[in-house]
């Protein structure tokens, strides 16, 4: 019968005797060739181990100051895989357990051995080890698909409380790897209310699809993100139950966003330009007539002076919305320098001191210490601060209301979080809170917000708002740090 290809063996054997034994069985074998390296030396037995290109090692347990337990436990913390069969000079129950334990693929005791019994346990070893390594393969490939991931990617158990994250999870939520081993999913969650969703849905389903969510990192950062999860059958549940991907869209939102208000503000400028071009030249044509008119009316006449300050006063309104209106929406022209944060919200403060007095307004001022100074255009960030302040004392009951107003450093930005106690404004209304003409104040005409946002995108300003009815408002303006 023609032979398998050889099988590269390394004996580790103290005994010259059992070598050759050794070596008489493994060449009676009708189906192996074996080509035999002998070592006797434990410590050069552990170099060839983890360097050589052997197919089984046979180990004996008794190699003087080591034994034979010592090299499996050896090869296996040098994530070796080549199976080892201990040979042992009697029986041992202990030894026989201790050998499972470490990873021997046998255990085989020389005065009960011959040449079958050694050959089908190497045979048998050797198909062990074949599965092994398509397995460790297959390990090795999904593993590095894991880590290699730019999404996150997280492992929980049944309790969802996290088993294993990749190195993404790590940096988009600012986790250790030792704390967010510590955490459940619950804990990335902003909202409980997303979470219970998202758990029932697990539950009822097994899965959840294209789930839109903020997240929450570790230093309560929202996240803008797509999750999705699936239960993972046939799994110790102690190990891994779900397995779940993070996808961020915090930034295509924003840009989504910033594309939106781009579009209003040109729809706003559009729609001025064609005000000032139809409404002005009759304007002007009805205030030269006005004008014209009181040079030939009686002087002394109080109901044509009285009807005549109407139609003037009214006038100048009219063009002076026109002007808010074509001010608002077009892009404005900086004079960028660098400028101290603290210092311009002082002077805002100052030019909206009265009307806080006026209303009784508690005013509370927390300022981070030592502010690097930001590319700005003071005057233009103390009208978008202006606005924010006016409307938040306008929001609020005389009285009873308290202004915060904060400044936070982050590695990158420096946030500016105004306060208030007011109303509030229903989530609905939150996305149209900078659209032109959006307003519910009674006379008013919807472009102060939108200027402010205006003058904040010409800044590269990002601004959020949070607000919760009768409990509040909070803006949150950042600026990036100057390079």
């Amino acid at each position: 019968m023609k032979k398998t290809p050889s099988v590269k063996v390394l004996l580790i054997e103290d005994d010259e005797d059992d070598v050759l034994l050794a070596r008489e069985y493994l060449s009676e074998s009708e189906y192996y060739h074996f080509d035999v390296e002998w070592e006797p030396q434990p410590e050069k037995a552990k170099e060839k181990m983890v360097n050589g290109h052997y197919q089984i090692f046979l180990i004996d347990y008794r190699l003087g100051s080591e034994n034979g337990l010592d090299l499996i436990k050896f090869a296996q913390d040098k994530g070796v895989i080549t199976p080892c069969i201990l040979l042992t000079g009697q029986g041992d129950l202990k030894v026989d357990l201790d050998a499972t334990r470490y990873g021997a693929a046998d255990y085989l005791v020389k005065t009960e051995l011959n040449a079958s019994i050694l050959e089908r346990s190497i045979r048998y070893a050797l198909s062990q080890a074949g599965v092994i390594r398509e397995l460790d393969e297959k390990e090795k490939k999904y593993r590095s698909l894991f880590e290699r991931s730019i999404d996150p990617i997280f492992l929980a158990n049944n309790d969802l409380k996290l088993m294993d994250v990749n190195d993404a999870f790590l940096k988009f939520f600012k986790y250790t790897e030792e704390e967010a081993h510590s955490i459940t999913i619950r804990e990335i969650f902003e909202q409980e209310s997303d979470f219970d969703y998202f758990y029932k849905t697990l539950k009822d389903t097994e899965q959840i699809r294209d789930f839109e969510v903020i997240l929450i990192d570790k230093n309560g950062e929202k996240k803008i993100s797509m999750l999705n999860c699936v239960f993972i059958p046939d799994q110790i549940s102690e190990f891994c139950c779900y397995q779940g991907i993070v996808h961020d869209q915090t930034l295509r939102k924003k840009a989504e966003r910033d594309m939106l208000v781009a579009e209003r503000l040109s729809m706003t400028g559009k729609i001025a330009r064609t005000i000032a071009h139809e409404v002005r030249n009759p304007l002007t044509n009805l205030t030269l007539a006005l004008e014209q008119l009181k040079d030939e009316m009686p002087p002394n006449n109080e109901t044509v002076k009285l009807y005549s300050d109407i139609i003037e006063r009214n006038a100048n309104r009219i063009e002076q919305l026109i002007g808010e209106m074509l001010n608002s929406s077009k892009p404005k022209e900086l004079n960028l320098q660098l400028s101290h944060v603290d210092e311009i919200l002082e002077e805002t403060i100052a030019l909206a001191i009265d009307r806080m007095n006026l209303n009784q307004i508690r005013l509370e001022r927390n300022f981070a210490a030592d502010l690097p100074r930001v590319l700005l255009d003071k005057e233009k960030i103390k009208i978008a601060f202006l606005n924010i302040i006016v409307n938040a004392v306008e929001a609020m009951k005389p009285g009873h209301g308290v202004l915060k107003i904060d400044t936070q450093l982050s590695p990158y930005r420096i946030t500016v979080c105004i306060t208030d106690n007011g109303k509030g404004i229903p989530q609905d209304d939150i996305e149209k809170l900078f659209d032109p003409f959006f307003t519910d104040k009674q006379g008013g005409m919807g472009l102060g917000l939108t200027s402010t946002k205006n003058i904040l995108n010409s800044h590269s300003a990002e601004v959020e708002v949070t607000s919760k009815l009768n409990e509040g408002t909070t803006f949150n303006i950042s600026f990036k740090l100057a390079e």
